[in-house]
């Protein structure tokens, strides 16, 4: 459906789903480290919805309007992380995990919202009030679900490899975090290389389907 949109069009529909998809996963970290005792991103002013506190210049708005640009079909980013200080949890391991899988958990409750509102699109059957609220929620679905896959990905220092982290024993878990500084080459070149799309091709297949039909589309 969005090959049928002009280039001008499709940025409008995808601006505010990709914005709000990073905002929002980077900030359910921030509110979730605090339940848990770390209260370094409430202190920071980071535990709000406005963009302009978690915009990246290069991960909000570069690179999401290269693939944009591109026409990959596939469009990701990234916000400014949350910091979070895993010294004030009680358990730092095993909270960090929780932390780290509220990312993903947002996404998907994100794209279950613009699903609904896809929905109620496809409910009042209006064109010029249909269409932009479809095609909204199918962009708000799309960027929801790419950034929950790409985040469970087990690469440092997604979100994927502080869940895995908690689940190891604390030797090998040191010894996994050391490629943290090389993850984002990593993640890099696997979009360079389409290898990205080869892991997430069958799983985005599944989910966009069971989302789209929540939509009605």
């Amino acid at each position: 459906m969005m090959n049928d949109l002009t280039l001008v069009q499709r940025i409008v529909v995808w601006i505010l789903p990709v914005v709000f998809a990073i905002t929002v996963h980077e900030v359910a970290h921030g509110w979730t480290a605090r339940k848990f005792g770390d209260n370094t991103a409430y202190m920071l002013g980071r535990l709000t919805l406005n963009p302009l506190k978690h915009i990246d210049l290069f991960g909000t708005i570069l690179l999401p309007g290269m693939l944009l640009l591109t026409g990959t079909g596939f469009i990701f980013g990234w916000a400014k992380p949350v910091p979070v200080d895993a010294r004030n949890f009680k358990k730092p391991l095993h909270d960090m995990a929780f932390v780290a899988a509220a990312g993903p958990v947002s996404n998907l409750l994100m794209a279950l919202g613009w699903a609904l509102l896809a929905r109620l699109g496809v409910v009042i059957g209006v064109e010029a009030i249909s269409t932009p609220l479809i095609y909204t929620g199918i962009a708000g679905i799309s960027i929801n679900l790419v950034l929950a896959l790409i985040n469970l990905l087990p690469i440092p220092p997604l979100d994927g490899s502080r869940m895995l982290t908690g689940l190891l024993p604390p030797r090998l878990a040191w010894q996994y975090n050391r490629l943290e500084p090389y993850g984002f080459y990593i993640l890099l070149a696997m979009l360079y290389f389409r290898v990205l799309n080869v892991l997430l091709e069958k799983p985005m297949y599944i989910c966009q389907n069971l989302f789209f039909s929540i939509a009605g589309l």
